[in-house]
């Protein structure tokens, strides 16, 4: 059983920047990961995703150009590296991880989640 543990949330300033980890412990298999985020009242969406090898990625149109995804395996660690926040940012981030190494934008496809980091973007 895999257990994701996100860190890095916290407040930042519009236009600023945040880089939130997830850490995968419990069992060593290939997986592909994503990133969402809700924010009160709305659903959870779909902020971006990578493969197991790092190569291939696919971003969320809202924050494409600002926000990178990237993972270190040795680490079992994924990344998500936000630039130029905006308060629309704002959200609970979960990290999620499927079994099957390829992406997937959606959420249903994940087998295991994070609990969730809080991200704040003031104005």
């Amino acid at each position: 059983q895999v257990q994701l543990v996100e860190s890095g949330g916290g407040l930042v300033q519009a236009g600023g920047s945040l880089r939130l980890s997830c850490t995968a412990s419990g069992g060593r298999s290939v997986y592909a990961s994503g990133w969402f985020r809700q924010a009160p009242g709305k659903e959870r969406e779909f902020v971006g995703t990578i493969n197991w090898s790092g190569i291939t990625t696919d971003y969320a149109e809202s924050v494409k150009g600002r926000f990178t995804i990237s993972r270190d395996n040795a680490k079992d660690t994924v990344y998500l590296q936000m630039n130029n926040v905006k308060p629309e940012d704002t959200a609970v981030y979960y990290c999620a991880a499927r079994k099957i190494p390829l992406i997937a934008t959606m959420a249903s496809r994940y087998d295991y989640w994070g609990q969730g980091t809080q991200v704040t973007v003031s104005s």
